[in-house]
């Protein structure tokens, strides 16, 4: 991972006014100059993980899941077809086993690396997610966000408005069904976790270090299945299974679109792109209530996540509570961040994420 991903980039800006928007309105009510780089070094001390808190948030979080699918499981084998109503509970447990998970390619988790990457490793066959795989391309996601000239590491698809009209017909309509809901929050998320992580796609020719990631994945999460087959048949293990992941890979999905894609968020080309500006504006704060942020352990306050990745994910409230200025930046509620579905193309002369209907009305 670059030093750029972990927050400690050379940026040649120093302060950012901070603008706190009104919950509802997202009109300016105050304006406060922060030193970023200061920020960054005040934000070192949250770095250090607690390894008696990291292994009960695992267990917590492991022993439930695997309890509550078996007994999903049980219940609808023996005919109890209601237990299927709980399948997003459990899919909320494999969410934040995947934020587990994600904390380990951070090597925030632990202070031993090599025990936080067979954690992430092991965590990877129940969220069918190689770990390598997806450490490697996420640190490129960290290091290059909101860079116009670095996109396509790890993060949602995004063209500028002259880009999306210099398109053909066919490659508009694409990038328009790319982007639709039904594609990014349904289909999208089954792809990616059922079909994509399958193989090392865009790290092919990296070297068999992913191949191996992929492969030995794939291989420990078909013996998990095979092991289900037999317990519950084909029927059950379907039924069970699918929502599971599939619950957990939407919700993880859309998290992911609205800590990035949202009006204001921070785009630039390479010449004027810095890193810890891209990630304080190019971040949100998704204020959900308390206990789906304990569920999503607390990466919805993804602005603070990116300006120091190093910070484990259930001391990010602390930082909220110590750093109050950073509480109202790019803040949203889950119906507000709901909204943001319509914005698909970046606008170079705004400066703005605009929907398709508003770049039609442009002439830029």
């Amino acid at each position: 991972m670059t030093n750029a991903a972990e927050g400690f980039s050379d940026s040649n800006v120093n302060t950012i006014e901070l603008v706190k928007p009104g919950i509802d309105s997202f009109e300016m009510t105050a304006t406060a100059t922060i030193d970023l780089k200061q920020l960054a070094r005040d934000l070192q001390a949250f770095r250090d993980p607690q390894p008696a808190r990291s292994g009960r948030e695992l267990a917590i979080t492991l022993l439930p899941f695997l309890g509550l699918f078996a007994a999903i499981a049980l219940a609808v084998k023996a005919g109890y077809w209601l237990a299927l109503a709980a399948t997003p509970l459990a899919g909320l447990f494999l969410l934040r086993l995947f934020i587990i998970q994600h904390d380990c390619g951070h090597g925030s988790f632990l202070r031993n690396r090599a025990i936080n990457d067979w954690i992430g490793r092991v965590l990877g066959v129940f969220t069918l997610t190689p770990y390598d795989c997806w450490r490697q391309s996420h640190a490129q996601h960290h290091a290059t966000t909101g860079n116009l000239d670095a996109r396509g590491f790890g993060d949602v698809d995004t063209l500028t408005v002259r880009e999306y009209r210099q398109r053909s017909a066919l490659g508009r309509l694409s990038y328009r069904l790319y982007r639709h809901p039904l594609v990014l929050l349904g289909l999208g998320p089954a792809y990616l976790f059922l079909v994509r992580h399958r193989l090392p796609i865009g790290q092919m020719k990296d070297g068999w270090r992913y191949w191996i990631s992929a492969m030995a994945t794939n291989l420990a999460t078909g013996l998990l299945l095979a092991a289900l087959l037999y317990l519950f048949g084909f029927t059950v293990t379907a039924l069970v299974f699918l929502p599971v992941l599939l619950s957990a890979a939407s919700i993880g999905v859309w998290l992911f679109y609205v800590q990035h894609q949202f009006a204001d968020a921070h785009w630039a080309r390479k010449a004027d792109w810095r890193f810890h500006e891209a990630a304080l504006h190019g971040s949100s704060h998704l204020e959900l209530p308390r206990i789906l942020g304990w569920f999503t352990g607390y990466i919805v306050i993804h602005h603070v996540h990116h300006l120091v990745s190093r910070i484990p994910f259930y001391r990010l409230p602390e930082v909220l509570e110590q750093h109050p200025a950073l509480r109202d930046m790019n803040r949203f509620t889950a119906l507000q961040a709901c909204s943001t579905l319509r914005l698909t193309l970046w606008d170079e002369t705004r400066r703005t994420m605009v929907s398709f209907r508003e770049a039609a009305r442009t002439t830029s």
